[in-house]
This record gives structure tokens, sequence and C-alpha cells, in this order.
């Protein structure tokens, strides 16, 4: 239960927030009834609700009590992405319903709409609604028309229609208010649409029209929710997480985003601000391997389709970025919207992302692992084959390079770890498809890289003095990457290089007793952005879980799994990072944070399920 303490011109902390969707954008719904982000038509479009990175100009939606005392509760409807929202005030209570329709078919153009709807619980409710677009990131100019039932709000690239029970006005800030009571049975609901070919504001939502809305998106969820075959002890925090990787696809291509926003920093006031609204070959992996563990194999074909025509579209020297954009956009051009004052202040506030140029070796491991993952499930082509030997002809004339690694740091090319690992993974991985289709490949050729590379590692990678493997050849800094090492098969879980590895992560890169720094940045490679501190990384603290549970440290793993759980917000979801005073940092909710916690819950389970009187100590 939470109050908010002024109702004009403060927003939440990024915790303190929800998640909608219809599988093209995402809304956030804040615990006060405020939507303060919200872009359109895709997750990569420009804001027109973007209050969490300007509370004066970025634009917000507020529906709430109108009572400076009243309490806020929110939850998820189980197993649904419809929200809802409570208010409690001394003299009633009431609540709000938030949920974005979804059509079965993705084609455009697609008619987004979103659904609010308040009433009245006990006694009376005192309500202001606030309607404040600015879109295109708040630089582009709209004026708005009243009309009979509700509001139409003209801007250069497409209208914003808002139908409403109440009578709106004017408010002199570029949006619309109204203020009105409703008392216990009493409801109004409100539809926000964006149509670009839609000629009149309809009329208000029926109170039948309404039901009819809002059934269908339960059932929607709860149909796709029962393909879910996980039903371990983990089992709600384990759906709420597939829950949210589903409103992070976008239908139409199958793309994962690796979060829906845009800034949010990994300290306040600091300027690691990254753009994550785009798809990163990195997750690939991790996605294909949760989403099949958990029976989602509609989810599985359509990401690895996407996964497909970017391996079509190799460069001329046959080789991939990064990360694309989510219809397979190459240019991600940064840049910095310097009229915006960033989340509570952090600048720069960045749209675009640079590291998109970079070269990161590891991405081709990942890329084989997903693809390894599927042709277990089903087969690959092979057109798709032939574009893979291209990759990988590449990959062997260049894996001993230096890279910018799986950080993306921007002080410079380092023979990483984790790089060199995953190059390991991409040539062991081919060599399993080959064999398992008898296609032709230069196998000897990759089998000398996969054991070169293999003695590399544990020679190189491998530092005595601090007795554990370290981020780059020659360097003492541990690093969270590591824990790798186990989870993608290179080393069994008795091999004493591992074990002690695991054991230096922990006892240096452990913050209090659960969560799990990426590296110290004292020590690390200098990612170019200075030395300001950050949080957690919530994957790194799953990724230690996992590692517990494979070396059999069972009453430790899961000692930690359970405080990492009490870790999220208050409906489940989690950033890119935890601070040191268990609060969300980084861009939420994070694709990576909630893929690591499916697996480790997994792996954990498994474990646990095998091993009989494991809660007793020797």
């Amino acid at each position: 239960m939470k109050f908010a303490s002024n109702l004009e011109g403060n927003y939440l902390p990024i915790e303190d927030h929800a998640i909608i969707g219809n599988l093209h954008t995402v809304a956030l719904v804040g615990i006060d009834g405020t939507i303060d982000w919200y872009c359109l038509p895709r997750f990569d479009s420009p804001s027109i609700f973007g209050a969490i990175l300007d509370a004066d100009k970025g634009g917000m939606f507020r529906l709430t009590s109108n009572d400076v005392n009243t309490k806020y509760l929110q939850i998820y409807l189980p197993e649904t992405n419809v929200v809802l929202t409570r208010f409690i005030t001394d003299y009633g209570g009431g609540e709000l319903t938030d949920f974005m329709p979804i059509k079965e078919k993705h084609t455009a153009p697609y008619r987004h709409t979103l659904v609010r709807s308040i009433s009245g619980a006990v006694g009376t409710l005192p309500i202001k609604l606030t309607c404040r677009p600015a879109f295109n990131y708040a630089r582009d100019p709209h004026h708005i028309e009243l009309v009979a039932g509700g509001a139409i709000f003209h801007s250069h690239e497409f209208d914003l229609y808002l139908t409403s029970p109440v009578p709106l006005e004017r408010d002199g800030k570029g949006g619309v208010t109204a203020a009105f009571t409703l008392r216990r049975g009493e409801s109004a609901h409100f539809h926000l649409i964006s149509d670009r070919e839609l000629e009149y504001l309809p009329g208000p939502l029926t109170e039948t029209a309404y039901q009819d809305l809002l059934y269908e998106t339960l059932h929607y969820w709860y149909r796709w929710l029962s393909n879910c075959t996980y039903q371990g002890r983990w089992r709600e925090m384990v759906q709420r997480s597939a829950l949210v990787l589903k409103l992070l696809t976008y239908a139409p291509t199958g793309a994962i985003v690796a979060a829906p926003t845009t800034s949010l920093p990994e300290t306040l006031g600091g300027n690691r601000n990254w753009d994550y609204r785009y798809s990163w070959l990195r997750d690939a992996a991790f996605t294909l391997d949760s989403l099949l563990k958990l029976g989602f194999t509609e989810e599985g074909e359509a990401f690895t389709g996407w996964l497909n025509e970017r391996c079509h579209e190799l460069k001329e020297n046959g080789t991939l970025q990064p990360m694309y954009g989510i219809t397979g956009e190459q240019d991600l051009k940064e840049s910095t919207l310097d009229h915006l004052a960033g989340y509570r202040g952090s600048r720069p506030v960045r749209i675009g992302n640079g590291a998109y140029t970079q070269k990161q070796l590891d991405i081709y491991g990942e890329l084989m692992e997903a693809i390894n993952i599927y042709n277990n499930y089903d087969a690959i082509s092979y057109n798709l084959w032939q574009n893979l030997c291209r990759l990988l002809n590449w990959l062997s004339q260049h894996w001993k390079e230096s890279d910018n690694g799986i950080w993306e740091v921007r002080g410079g090319e380092k023979p990483f770890l984790h790089s060199r690992l995953m190059c390991w993974v991409a040539f062991d991985r081919a060599l399993r498809i080959a064999r398992d289709w008898g296609w032709p490949a230069p196998l000897s050729t990759w089998e000398q890289i996969r054991a070169e590379s293999y003695d590399q590692i544990m020679q190189e990678g491998w530092n005595k003095q601090r007795n554990c493997f370290t981020q780059y050849y020659g360097s003492d800094a541990v690093d969270a990457s590591a824990l790798l090492l186990l989870l993608k098969h290179f080393t069994g879980p008795h091999e004493p290089r591992v074990v002690a590895t695991i054991e230096r992560i922990k006892e240096e890169l452990t913050v209090g007793t659960t969560t799990v720094r990426r590296y110290d940045q004292k020590t690390a490679a200098d990612d170019g952005m200075g030395r300001s501190s950050e949080g957690a990384f919530t994957a790194c603290c799953f990724w230690m879980i996992e590692n517990l549970a494979r070396i059999n440290k069972l009453e430790e793993a899961r000692l930690r799994l359970e405080k990492l759980l009490s870790m999220s917000n208050h409906v489940g979801l989690y950033a890119e990072e935890i601070s040191s005073s268990i609060k969300a940092v980084g861009n939420f909710p994070q694709a990576f944070s909630h893929l690591a916690l499916i697996t480790a819950c997994y792996a954990l389970d498994e474990t646990l399920n095998t091993r009989k009187g494991w809660y007793w100590r020797e």
C-alpha cells in the first residue's frame, strides 16, 4: 500500500509501475493511476506520454483519486496483463482497470486502443482526469478539438482520440481535464484510440462494449498462458516473467525488445542511459531456451524466423551487428533529446543505440546456441545453414581479435573472456548441427578452432594469482559473465577452476547477501562512461543461483532465489539492475532479467527434484 504525496508534477519512481500492451507497444501504468510512458505505434516509436523522462514536458494520462491522502494498491489480474489499481480514501474507495485490447491479426494498419475504466466500490470517490499528450518526444505541437463524447488531439503525424462519458475541458497546458465523483456501483469508461484512418470520434464505451473488450482481453491471456508447461515451485513468478516476455514481443515479426523504455539510468544522475527498444542477438539463446522450455513453441518459431531473416541479411564480409530494430532495421543511429530533463534529472536522454556499430564477437556464439536449441525442436533449413557457414568462415579468421564484449564497453577493445567463450560455443554448436544432419561443413577446421579456443581460455583466461577466470586476458578483474562458463557447458560442475571462479565472484561482486554486480569498475576494463557507480545486474544474480544449483550448493541457491524473488517490484517485474537500496534502476522491465529468472527457476527446480534429502546438512 502506497501514498502519493502530490497529484501534480510529481511522478513515481520506475519500480512503482506495471505495464500493459498489445504486442506492438506497451504503456507504463503508475501505482497512482498515471500512464507516463507510451510510444505509438511501436515500441521504438516516439513517445506521446513520456513523463518518466520529463515531468513537465513529457506528457501523461492520469486517472486517479482527487484526494491527496489516497492510498494505492496495484495488482495484475491473475494470469493476465490486465492491471487493477485500487484507491482507498477516508471517505470511499474504487478501482481502476487498465488494459490494451489485442487483435488476432497484426497487420497494418493496426488500430491501437487503450481502455481505462474506473469504478466506485464504497462511499464516494472524487476523481481527477488529466490527459496531456506530448507528441514525438514532446517536440511536435498539437491542437485540441473538444467534441461531444470526448476530445481529439491533432498532431502532424497522427490524431489521438479520447472518448469520455464525462465532459472534458482544456487544462491550458495542451491537455484536457475533468473532475467528477463516483459512488458505489458507478463507473466511467475511457477509450484512447490511435488510428490514422479514423474520421470521427466514436461514442463513449457502453457498459456492454466495455465488458466485451475486457473479457476478450482476459480470455486472450488465459488462452495464451495455458500453453505454459512449467508447474514447478516458482510457478507464479515464472508465469509472470513469461507474460512480460510476451508483452515485449513485436507480433508482426516475432522480435523481442530488450526493454520497452529508453534512458532510464543505471545510476540516478548518471550518464549510463541507453535506449533498449531493440532486439539483441545476445538475448537469442536465452530467449529460445526459455520459450521452448516453457512450451511456447509458436513464439519460439516466430523469433527463430526473425533470426533467420537477419542471417539472410549478412553484411558483405559475412558479419552481423549486435542488435537490430524490431523489423530488422540496421541503422540505429544514437542521438540525444536535450530538451528533456531526463528521468529524475538524469541526462542525457538518448534515442537510438550506437553500440550497433561495435564489434562484439560473442554474438556468433549466442546465435549458434539459439539455432542449436531450435534445431533440437525442429529442423532448420539448408539455406539458413549455408548462411551460418558464411558467418563461421568469417569468425574462423577473426575469433582471436579483441572486441567490445558483452557489456558493450566504449573505452576500447579487449580480449574478453566471455567473447572467447562464445566463439568456442559457436563452433561447438555448429559441429553438433552438422553431424545431426550430415550437412557439408569444414569439420576438421571447426574442430581445430574449438580445441584451440578451449585451450586458450583455460591457459590465458585463468589467473593463477587470483585463482579465478578474469574479465579479459591479462586482467586481474573479476567479471560475472564468467558464470556462463558453466551455463554454456564449457566445463562440468566439478571443474576446480570454475568452482573457484564462482567463489571469487561471490566474494568480490556480491552486494549484501544476494545480488551480484557485473564487475568492479575500479579494476575492470574502462567502459568509456567514467567511474560512476551502478547497481547489481539482475541477470547476473540469477546466473549465480543457477551456478550454485549446478555445483550442488542447493541450500544457498534456494535461499538466494527466495530473497531475489522478493526484490521484484510490487507486481513481479524486474529492471535491468537492482540498487543497493533494493530499488529498480536501468530500463524497465528488462527481458534479460526475466529470461534469467526463468532458467534459474527451471534449473533449480530440476536439481531439487533429483536430489532427495538435499536439505539435510551433512
